[in-house]
């Protein structure tokens, strides 16, 4: 299979999430101290900060390598639900493709099964699905775009672009839902009118992956 994403991209991925976490720090408190426990920006540029101080250390190691110890870093810093979601979804991101080498990329169709990993964790480890007000309302719909766009022979920066676009979708509707995880659930109908915290960190980091991409 053709290499159609550099690990320089992967590595440009998580460069950019850095500085990214710090930027909107306040706008993710701000969205979680709604309905959550306004940790969720602090746990982000927490998390985020240790990555930068050994992303440039670990970025001789192969992809996956690479993203086991970004998202292990999460899992050992952050707390709340951020940590041990965030830090799951970058370590299971690589699996597909750790058998590489220390220079190389992936396919098109490598990186629909590194999303499918990722996201698949995301479900198991929250026990969550879509419609009940967290980040898999972003990030099931946005594979699901992401996964027919591939099949239906989309190029990779296209495809992503709908990910991204069903991701937004899917981050706007929280807005009116009732949460069934988590601590917006104690709110019940309280939490209608406020976006998922979560799912709005989530859809902004798929819109990173999606500009990094080269065009095609």
């Amino acid at each position: 299979m053709a290499e159609a994403l550099s690990k320089q991209y992967f590595i440009n991925v998580i460069k950019d999430l850095i500085p990214w976490s710090e930027a909107r720090k306040e706008y993710f408190t701000d969205l979680d101290s709604a309905i959550g426990d306004g940790d969720h920006g602090m746990n982000l540029s927490i998390g985020f900060r240790e990555v930068g101080a050994h992303v440039d250390e670990w970025s001789a190691e192969s992809v996956a390598s690479f993203y086991k110890k970004v998202g292990k870093a999460l899992l050992d810093k952050v707390g709340g639900s951020a940590g041990p979601l965030y830090g799951s979804f970058f370590m299971k991101f690589g699996v597909p493709i750790k058998q590489k080498g220390s220079d190389e990329g992936a396919s098109f169709d490598e990186f629909v099964e590194m999303m499918d990993k990722a996201v698949a964790i995301i479900q198991k480890r929250g026990k969550s699905t879509i419609g009940e007000k967290t980040m898999n309302d972003t990030l099931m719909p946005a594979f699901d775009a992401l996964k027919a766009a591939h099949d239906a022979g989309d190029d990779i920066k296209t495809a992503m672009g709908k990910a991204v676009e069903a991701g937004k979708a899917g981050l706007e509707s929280t807005r009116d839902m009732i949460a069934t995880k988590g601590r917006a659930m104690r709110l019940g109908e309280r939490a209608i009118g406020h976006l998922d915290p979560g799912a709005a960190s989530t859809a902004e980091m798929l819109e990173i992956f999606y500009k990094n991409m080269p065009d095609a």
